[in-house]
């Protein structure tokens, strides 16, 4: 299991690629993030990890698969629905949520869910 620390940076690089997946990070995608955060313990983890991809221009393929590679070895947590919600309200912040934004989300939801049912069949078929 990875620290909450590396599982926090991670959400941040998720937020990024949500974010970035138009094109473009937008402004109200950046105060989105700052104002959901502000009373969030590991906000600047967040931030910073999501401000240093935003800074290198990453791709959104690259980010989102380093991302994914963490929540995969962290496993299950309660907090991703909180993630799931912040992604959401980010892509919304601007014009409304684009199709490649609610893909980055979809293939989240879907990609954790499917690696979670694979751990579990292994378990089951262990017994």
């Amino acid at each position: 299991m990875v620290s909450k620390e590396k599982l926090y940076e991670a959400f941040g690089e998720l937020v990024y690629a949500v974010a970035k997946a138009d094109g473009i990070v937008q402004n109200e995608e950046v105060e989105m993030l700052h104002n959901l955060l502000s009373n969030h313990t590991w906000a600047s983890e967040i931030e910073w990890s999501f401000s240093y991809e935003n800074s290198k221009n990453h791709s959104v393929a690259h980010v989102y698969k380093k991302a994914l590679d963490v929540f995969q070895e962290h496993g299950p947590d309660a907090e991703y629905t909180f993630f799931v919600e912040v992604m959401e309200l980010i892509a919304n912040s601007n014009a409304g949520t684009a199709a490649s934004e609610q893909k980055v989300i979809d293939d989240f939801q879907r990609d954790l869910l499917q690696k979670f049912k694979g751990d579990l069949n292994l378990i089951g078929n262990e017994e």
